[in-house]
């Protein structure tokens, strides 16, 4: 009989010890090592008996460009995250809090599919579950094949027989295998599942989707190999006190990593944010102090958010500095060039910050809306409803050139705005435009024409 191979991993970063210890000195956390079996001395068997071809020396040149083929998941945002559609073949990580509708978006876009044979395989909830979830989306399709079935080799076996076009696992730390022997959810059998669905998928030319838990830190439970092995990493964003959800890509070997999905949870699922702008402007029945409207961009698409700003005197001794959405770092930066080039008194005052729709941007061109709207609740005086903003403020005070300015135009001009205020060194091919673009190189200037 074959020795029984064991070893300590740390659940929670996934480090391999030779033995035993209290604290992983890797991540610090105490009590986190544990030993797992991995190799039982069996011989694996691999999911099919299929005669692997031996891999040989190809000069660069010599290398065929074949286009990856894509599966249209009749899902505009997905797609757009994605980079176009699912690539056969690939394997796609999906993350996010618990309840924030991984599960729920991931069966729309099975139903979705009625062209696709789908097999979604839970581990976590019962065939009648999904059938309940699938009846409040309210999509009828013959296409979508329920498994609730753990065992990866039981798994692979259910799918040689329908031949599915896309597999979706309910969640990966669900998973086992019967060469491993650790309970699931361990780093040993996360690894090892995860290297076997990885292995279908590229054999088969197969997509698989898998569904993965976050850890208290934000990060996908398991080792971080897992996000290496995979082809895309996606995150689901989303409070529970927000209707939105955002989707993002953290890692994506076919696209790009800065595009975002917008998402609305509703009673009946999911729906498709197409114009985000609209949505994250809030309407308002009288002006107010405190609000201005930036164009930014996640990605390639240009969106128009709304900041909030409200200044007031300290009652406390320290003066209070919040952001919701926003760089508290870059919020202190831009202060202090308020007080040292702009001449006004804000290290006295308590400053809050809030974007609305409960998202987070880091785009620098929202520095001028960010200054006009802590400077329209300083001042109390409210700015016009037709204009926005779309510049970098500079340490010296100055206004800094933003990237693809046209796009930005484009997408106020669209929504019905008057007016846009970007920098002075911003090239413009052309200035056919239906909307007034004022140009500012410093912030004085800018305070001189608004206050």
């Amino acid at each position: 009989m074959a020795k029984v191979k064991t070893s300590f991993y740390c659940q929670n970063c996934g480090t391999q010890y030779s033995q035993w210890m209290g604290q992983c000195k890797a991540c610090g956390e105490w009590n986190t090592i544990a030993e797992e079996v991995i190799d039982k001395g069996e011989e694996k068997k691999p999911w099919k008996s299929i005669e692997s071809k031996k891999p040989s020396i190809q000069n660069i040149k010599e290398v065929s460009e074949l286009g990856e083929t894509r599966i249209d998941t009749l899902n505009e945002e997905l797609n757009r995250v994605l980079g176009g559609g699912i690539v056969n073949g690939s394997v796609v990580l999906v993350g996010g809090e618990p309840g924030v509708g991984k599960s729920t978006l991931m069966l729309q876009v099975a139903l979705h599919m009625k062209e696709v044979k789908t097999l979604y395989v839970s581990g976590e909830e019962s065939a009648s579950q999904i059938k309940l979830r699938a009846e409040r989306i309210g999509i009828q399709t013959d296409q979508c094949y329920i498994l609730t079935e753990t065992n990866t080799q039981k798994i692979f076996k259910h799918a040689q027989e329908i031949q599915p076009q896309l597999i979706v696992v309910d969640s990966v730390q669900t998973l086992h295998t019967q060469y491993v022997e650790s309970s699931p959810g361990s780093i040993s059998q996360i690894r090892e599942t995860t290297s076997e669905l990885i292995k279908y998928a590229k054999e088969t030319n197969t997509p698989v989707i898998l569904i993965g838990h976050i850890t208290k830190e934000g990060v996908i439970a398991g080792p971080k190999i897992l996000e290496h092995m995979v082809d895309v990493v996606l995150q689901f964003e989303g409070d529970r006190n927000h209707i939105y959800r955002l989707l993002r890509a953290q890692k994506n070997r076919f696209g790009s990593t800065a595009e975002l999905g917008i998402y609305e949870m509703m009673g009946s699922g999911l729906r498709e944010v197409k114009n985000p702008s609209e949505v994250l402007i809030s309407k308002k029945d009288e002006p107010l102090s405190g609000n201005a409207i930036a164009a930014t961009l996640e990605g390639v698409r240009p969106m128009l958010i709304e900041i909030q700003a409200l200044v007031s005197s300290a009652v406390y001794g320290t003066p209070q500095r919040s952001a919701t959405g926003f760089d508290i770092k870059r919020l202190n930066m831009l202060l202090a060039v308020l007080e040292k080039r702009a001449g006004f008194q804000l290290g006295a005052k308590d400053v809050f910050l809030n974007i609305t729709g409960g998202i987070r941007v880091d785009d620098p061109a929202t520095d001028l809306a960010v200054i006009c709207a802590i400077l329209s609740s300083n001042m109390d005086v409210t700015l016009p409803d037709n204009c926005l903003f779309a510049g970098e403020v500079g340490l010296s005070g100055e206004i800094r050139a933003v990237n693809r300015v046209e796009q930005r135009i484009i997408e106020a001009e669209k929504l019905g705005y008057d007016v846009i205020f970007i920098s002075k060194y911003n090239k413009i091919k052309t200035n056919d435009f239906q909307i007034r673009v004022e140009t500012v190189s410093k912030v004085n200037d800018l305070i001189k024409l608004l206050f």
